[in-house]
Parts: C-alpha cells; structure tokens; sequence
C-alpha cells in the first residue's frame, strides 16, 4: 500500500531529512526511534531502519525545525545527524572499534577467569581448600567487573532506556540475567551457606558475554557490509570536474558550479560529472554501479552518458545536460536512501510481538525460580537466569529485516533497487504480470525495417534501396520528428551509398525546406518538382497546403513523394530489448501469466506481444484502461505485478499488488513503483520474483528456527536441564545462525537456471 497523499496545504512544505542514527545495537531500537520521532508535532512519517541504522523522516517545515528531530532521537536515548557519507563511515568505524575493544576486554577477562576457575573443576575433592577456594572466587569477581561495566554496557544502556519509557525490550531479560548471575556468584563467593548456594558462574557470565558480543559483532559487520553497499551508489561522481573555458582553457570546478551546456573533460579512469551527450572520439563506460551492466558500454559521438558512469575508453569531451539533483544518479541516490530506512512490515509486526513474549519470559522466570526455591532452593536462581538468557528473542527481530537487507543487497548488485523491502514478500505470491509495450519490452527507439522503392522511384534514379535511403535522409535531416532521426542514423550506418544519389541527397539541392509539424517535411528540388516524407495521405496529397489539425501518423510506415507520387516507403518497427524474450520466457517457466497492455495501434501492439511471446495483449489503451485491466484480474483472484515506465503509468502501478518501473521512467512511475529495474531490463523482473521467493522462504526458515529454539530451551531451562552458560551459547548462536541463514539472500537463486550471464539474464531450463 502506498501513502496517501498529503493535504495539498501542507504539501507545498513538506520536507524530508534523512538521518544516521547512533547507538543502535539490533533491529529492535527501531521502534522506539520512530515513535519518538512521530511524537514530534508537524512529523508525517518517520521510517526507521535498525539493519542500516538510518532514518527517513517527513515532515512539515513550517511546524518542525531539524533540531527537534535530533532533540527527540536524544530523548529516546540514542544520538542523531545528518545523513552524509562522511559521518557514516566515521560512525561505522567508531562503531566497529568500540565493538571490538568490548569483545577484546571481554575475551581477555574471561580466558583469566576460566583459568582461576579451573582447580574448582579439575582439583581432587579435599584438595582445595575453602580460603583458597574463596580467594580464586574473589580474584574472579574483580576480573569480571570490566566484563560487567565495559563488555555488557550496550544491554544495560538499551533496557534503562527502554524503561525510562515504559518500554520492555529484548535487551531487559538478558540485562537481568547479567546482573542476577553476576550478584548471585558474588554472594556463593562470599557466603557459601546462603540461598545462592556455593557455586560461582564467573567464568560463565564472561564467557557468555564474550560468545554474544561476538555474535552481535558478526550481526554489525554484516550491516556495515549491506550498508557499504547500498552506499556504493551515493559516491559515484567525482568532486570537481575540468570545465573548458570560452578561450580554449581548462578549469577545475566544484560540480555545484556546472550548468546545461558546460563542456568538461573527463579523464580516462575516472567517473562522469554529469548528464551529458559525449562529444567526439567514441569511448566506453563502465554503468555497472548504476546499471548492474557488467560489460563496458561502447559510446559513441553524440551518445548519452550518464553521471557517476565510469570512462574506461580514451580521455573525453561531454556537453552537459543535467546537473545536481537532476541527474539520474541523483534520483537513483533518493530512492537509495529511501531503501535504506525502510523498516520492513514483517518486523514491526515481530517487534510487536516481542514486547508481551519478554513479559511471559520474566513472568515465567520469577515463576521457575519460585518452584525450584521448593525444590532445590540452591538452583532457584540459576533456573531463573536460564530462563532469562535463553528466551532473548534477538532471533526473532533478526529473521525478517536481515534477510530482506541481504535480498535487497543483491538485487542492487544486478541493477534491482528495491524501494519497499515489504513489496519482496508480496511479489514471492504474485501470478501474474502486465507489461508496458514502448519504453518497456521495447526501447523507446524505432529502427528501419525495410525500403520499399515503388515503380515511380526507378523513374528518378532511386530504384536502389540504399540511394532511396539516403535522398529521404538527405530531406529527413531538416527535420526534428524522432521517425526522421531514424532515417538520419540509419543512412550514416549504410555501408553502401550510391553515386548516382549523392547529388540527389546532398542538403544543397534542396530549396524551400519546410516542416509542416505533425505531418512531414517538404522541400523543392533543382528541376521544381516537390518532394514529401511523412505520413502517407500527407504526403500522397499534392493539394495538401499543411494548414488543419496535425493526422495520426502511423509509427510503422513513413513515405517519400514526389509531386504526389509514392517513391518510397520505409517499414519502421519497434525493437524488443535485447533480453525481453528472454525475460518473459523466464516469467512463464516460473509459471507466471503474462499480459501486454498498450496504448498504441494493435498491428504494433500484436507484431510485439508475438516477438517477446506474450499471447495475451490488449491495444489501444488509456490509463483508464490500463487501471480497469488491472483492476479485472485482481477481481478474478490474481496477485498483479506491473511493468511500466511511463507518466501514465503511474495510476496502474499504484493499483497494482506489486508495482516495478525501469530505470529511464519517468519520475512519477519511479515514485510508485515499488521496485526500479536500473538495469532496463525486463528479465531482471524474472529475477527479481525468483529471489523474493527465495527470500520468502528463508525469512520462514529463520522465523521457523527462532520459534523452534525458543519452544525447545525454555522448557529445558525450567526443569533445570540447561545451566546458564549454556543458555548463553544458545542464545547467541541462534542469533549468529539466524544472521548466517539471512546473508544467503544476497546470492542470487540458482534454481530453475536464472543465472547471471555478462551483465544480462540466461534462461536455463535445466535445474543447477
């Protein structure tokens, strides 16, 4: 579901911050985050992701300042900024240095307690004695201080906070069963004939501290590492770029002081500042970062490039066409953002379960200790601290966002940006997709099919295809009409031009060129005859004087006269993208139904649907249409995932259960669209589906195996059969397990045969 649109009001203000927050230890600080942003007056919505440690917050600017969201992320207990790459990396790196002194300290104090803690295992009984006993006790309790107060804090500092607001958090169980353990090993220590028994848990305590700081370390380098790339896309472009100057110089300039029109030289290795059209010596570009295309990209004179693309061909000129936030990269980096602080549905609905789990855990806790105090009084407490630790439920808030990251990490690696993580969940389900013709299945350029010279052509020198071509471009030229251009590169492509045309085509033997707009181009030549290109009944109408509403033209068909005489007509078809049969074959094999919906001619919309392999296809339809086709399948049951990059797209995809636009789309079907295909191609959307099915299943294989573990240990916790060392280890290899499961989302599925294959999609039908 998308969000509704606000009051048009308020919209004018609106304004978006994104932010990096610190101090998140696990997916569950996310939740107090966001209410505490949504409580600030004027805030609209406030997304909070614990897996990247980032937040998107929207809100009315003439109600809310940027110091008060940082002020209310300060009350909730944890530190916030502005969200640039720079802070990032130095948090990370902070972060990553403060976990790693917690795990040294905390590895270092328990080996020297284990090894205090030895004679009481391995001594002979009578051999030692209880002063000594006492004084390896006392020595063990002041190493595991440093454990307590350093190693421990991110759990006491996460459950204070929690409480300081009312909240029961994940992190209080286990705080208690720190402290418990640690105050109840103290008393055995000190007095041995008292309720806590003689029995220490020194080495334990620190030894289960150590084992769950390493696994929340492994848990924060496998966010660092999804973050990290994620990021990769936000520092595409280089800081400066050379400008030419209007006296031939060079000057370096920051890219806020380019504009349209600049030109600039980009040096061979180095990224793209901007937007522009290449100027000159052809070269290549490596688009993987942005596209997902592994092979170079050949670029000739004239070509688009594209700002952080990288030039791996020759040093270049480029015209620039657009600059800052009006790049693709920079909208690619806002829907990156975007992605980064999404908190998936499945999480929060986990994180609301795990608030009345941890309240069952401590009731069951006090109810265990308070059993045993009848039936073994010296294990009353340790049951308890069993019970505390091992029901930690860090699994359970882990299994659903660090899974959907992975996804998400390894979609974005083959140009698949997921904008919505919870859309991956709906899109596993979805059994049908409707597809866009023009922009989409096929490029937005058409291509010459064919040259027809009729009988009239041989009469004036054109019975040779290639001569017909290259008089119709030498009119075509003086035209701006995009099926002109397409008679314009594919002259300068023929291998072949006539001699006997050249004299013909050349530009100056034409006189009194005129574009007639909507319907052609027309022009005189040497011996006054008039000659025509455009559409048919234009161009076949010798009285024809252009004035009237511009005729539909046909987008398959363009014709040259002369004097109201067909010469030539050019066949112009739409070409499918390189991997649209491919892509729709991939859909069918993983039993998807296809449907190809257009708003052009049928003939077009058919000849298209029969070349992908679509048989289902409807022509000739408007947004409305395109809305109630959608709207007719959902009515018959069907899951629908829409394919669209038009702005008349944008109703449908938003209608839709599942909504992916290309790359190229215009920004209002970006804005929609629940996943972006950077790549442009139609097959990624086969592998998109086949990843979120994947990543279905493990999100239930973990959310299984927390929910197992769970059922499992508390019982053997209660009736005593776990100590609290080994509910330690439990706990945080669970965790660690779930993790591991998690990161094999980031791969890409293997089954059915999608495999990568130089940038693009092979369809095996074999199962690897």
């Amino acid at each position: 579901m998308h969000p509704p649109d606000p009051d048009p009001a308020v919209a004018a203000s609106i304004a978006e911050l994104p932010l990096l927050i610190s101090g998140m230890d696990c997916a569950a600080c996310a939740g107090p985050i966001a209410d505490a942003l949504q409580a600030v007056p004027g805030v609209l919505t406030a997304e909070v992701s614990g897996s990247t440690s980032r937040a998107t917050v929207r809100y009315d600017a003439r109600r809310v300042i940027p110091s008060q969201l940082f002020d209310a992320v300060q009350a909730a207990g944890y530190g916030a900024c502005a969200d640039t790459l720079a802070q990032a990396k130095v948090q990370r790196r902070d972060e990553s240095r403060k976990a790693m002194w917690r795990l040294f300290v905390a590895s270092f104090c328990a080996m020297q307690v284990m090894m205090l803690a030895t004679p009481a295992y391995v001594a002979p009984a009578g051999d030692l004695t209880p002063e000594f006993k006492r004084l390896l006790d006392m020595a063990s309790a002041l190493l595991t201080l440093p454990v307590l107060v350093f190693g421990a804090l991110p759990w006491f500092a996460a459950a204070t906070r929690a409480l300081r607001r009312g909240r029961v958090v994940m992190e209080l169980p286990v705080s208690l069963g720190i402290v418990v353990a640690f105050v109840a090993s103290c008393v055995a220590a000190f007095e041995p004939d008292s309720w806590a028994g003689s029995d220490v848990y020194f080495d334990s305590l620190c030894m289960f501290i150590g084992v769950l700081l390493a696994a929340r370390w492994w848990e924060m380098r496998a966010r660092h590492r999804a973050s990290e790339a994620l990021e990769a896309t936000l520092s595409a472009t280089p800081d400066t770029a050379e400008r030419e100057r209007s006296d031939g110089g060079v000057e370096t300039v920051a890219l806020a002081q380019l504009r349209p029109g600049d030109v600039v030289r980009v040096p061979l290795g180095q990224a793209f500042p901007a937007d522009g059209a290449l100027l000159g010596t052809p070269t290549q570009a490596d688009e993987a970062l942005l596209t997902g295309e592994s092979t170079p990209v050949p670029k000739a004179a004239g070509d688009a490039v594209i700002a952080g693309s990288v030039n791996l061909g020759v040093p270049s000129r480029v015209r620039v066409h657009r600059v800052g936030a009006d790049t693709r990269l920079a909208a690619l980096q806002a829907l990156v953002r975007g992605a980064m602080s999404q908190r998936p549905a499945a999480a929060a609905l986990a994180d609301a379960w795990a608030a009345p789990f941890l309240v069952a855990v401590l009731t069951l806790a006090v109810l265990g200790a308070w059993a045993w105090s009848f039936i073994d009084p010296s294990r009353a407490v340790w049951v308890a601290v069993a019970v505390l630790i091992v029901t930690c439920p860090c699994a359970l808030s882990l299994a659903v966002p660090a899974t959907l990251l992975a996804a998400t990490r390894g979609l974005a690696r083959q140009g698949v940006l997921v904008r919505r993580l919870e859309a991956l969940a709906i899109l596993a389900r979805v059994d049908q997709v409707v597809f866009d013709k023009t922009g989409t299945l096929s490029r937005d350029a058409l291509g010459l099919a064919g040259v027809r010279p009729s009988a009239a052509a041989a009469e004036l020198g054109l019975a040779d295809p290639h001569e017909a071509l290259a008089a119709a471009a030498a009119l075509a030229v003086w035209s701006g009409h995009p099926r002109s251009r397409i008679l314009v590169d594919a002259a300068r492509s023929d291998a072949q031009p006539r001699s006997g045309a050249q004299s013909l085509a050349a530009p100056l033997e034409w006189q009194g060129i005129e574009e007639v707009i909507g319907r052609g181009v027309q022009a005189h030549d040497a011996h006054g005859r008039r000659w025509r290109l455009g559409a048919h009944a234009w161009a076949l109408d010798d009285a024809a004087t252009g004035a009237g509403a511009p005729e539909v033209q046909p987008a398959n068909q363009l014709v040259m006269s002369c004097n109201g005489r067909v010469v030539v007509q050019f066949e112009i078809e739409e070409t499918p993208r390189r991997d649209a049969v491919a892509g729709v074959a991939a859909l069918h094999d993983l039993g998807l139904a296809t449907m190809l919906l257009s708003g052009d001619q049928p003939a077009a919309t058919h000849a298209l649907a029969q070349r992908v392999g679509i048989r289902h296809w409807q022509a000739g339809a408007s947004a409305q249409d395109k809305l109630d086709a959608v709207a007719a399948l959902q009515a018959q049951g069907r899951r629908v995932a829409m394919v669209g990059d038009g702005f008349n797209d944008a109703p449908v995809l938003a209608r839709a259960d599942v909504s992916i636009a290309m790359g190229q789309a215009a920004l209002a079907a970006r804005e929609q669209a629940d996943l972006v295909l950077l790549s442009d191609r139609p097959a990624d959307a086969a592998l998109a589906v086949a990843t979120a099915r994947r990543t279905l299943g493990l999100v239930r294989q973990n959310m299984l195996w927390a929910a197992t573990y769970n059922a499992a240990c508390i019982p053997l916790a209660l009736v005593g059969w776990l100590p609290p060392w080994a509910a330690g280890i439990g706990m945080a290899l669970s965790s660690v397990l779930v993790v591991a499961n998690a990161q094999r989302a980031a791969s890409l599925p293997r089954r059915a045969g999608i495999l990568p294959l130089n940038g693009a999609l092979e369809w095996k039908a074999s199962t690897c």
